[in-house]
């Protein structure tokens, strides 16, 4: 969930997607802006956090970057439970990724957060003469889906920054909790005489 006091505001923000999407390298290149060429395959999940100023906020983001083998998919549900945000990522040039992506979309949309914000990442925009999935196909599905659509490259960093900073701009921001009238302590208390022995 997103928290907030003082403009500063605090969001979970989960990576899903399939094995080799790029989900990694991506928050490498946010966070470190790095790039590593041939990225470890993350077990588990990894965890990294960032802040943004937007606006007249300032947003950190707790960064789940969870594995996107099959047989760590029975835990994606402790990372993006809670979340404020989440990128589903697929590779531009595996159609099956994108197919896995819209898995991921289904999952999120039937037992996440109702509130969370969500984008569609379809990273490695580097590799157009390999595209397998037309930007067309997936900006249709995103909008039809209530997402926002960026296509990324965490190897040029084309969209990377802009797709963190398009969530952060959409967070809902938590309004201040008003003063709400209560019981005033500060009049003395009337004394009733007692007609008691113990007085």
């Amino acid at each position: 969930m997103a928290t907030s006091g003082n403009k500063n505001i605090n969001a979970k923000l989960v990576l899903l997607g399939d094995v080799g999407a790029g989900k990694s390298s991506l928050v490498l290149r946010f966070v470190k802006g790095q790039f590593v060429e041939f990225q470890e395959s993350t077990i588990g999940a990894a965890f990294f956090s960032q802040t943004l100023a937007v606006n007249d906020a300032t947003v950190k983001f707790e960064i789940w970057d969870t594995a996107g083998q099959e047989r760590y998919h029975s835990l994606a549900p402790m990372y993006y439970r809670g979340a404020a945000a989440a990128i589903i990522v697929y590779d531009i040039t595996n159609q099956a990724s994108f197919d896995r992506a819209k898995k991921w979309v289904q999952e999120l949309q039937a037992q996440g957060n109702p509130n969370m914000v969500m984008a569609l990442a379809g990273n490695k925009s580097d590799m157009l003469d390999s595209r397998s999935v037309a930007a067309e196909d997936a900006q249709t599905y995103a909008q039809e889906n209530g997402l926002f659509f960026m296509e990324t490259s965490a190897k040029s960093a084309a969209n990377v920054n802009d797709i963190f900073y398009e969530i952060a701009k959409r967070l809902p921001r938590v309004q201040p909790v008003q003063n709400t009238p209560g019981m005033v302590l500060d009049r003395p208390a009337e004394r009733v005489p007692s007609t008691s022995c113990c007085s």
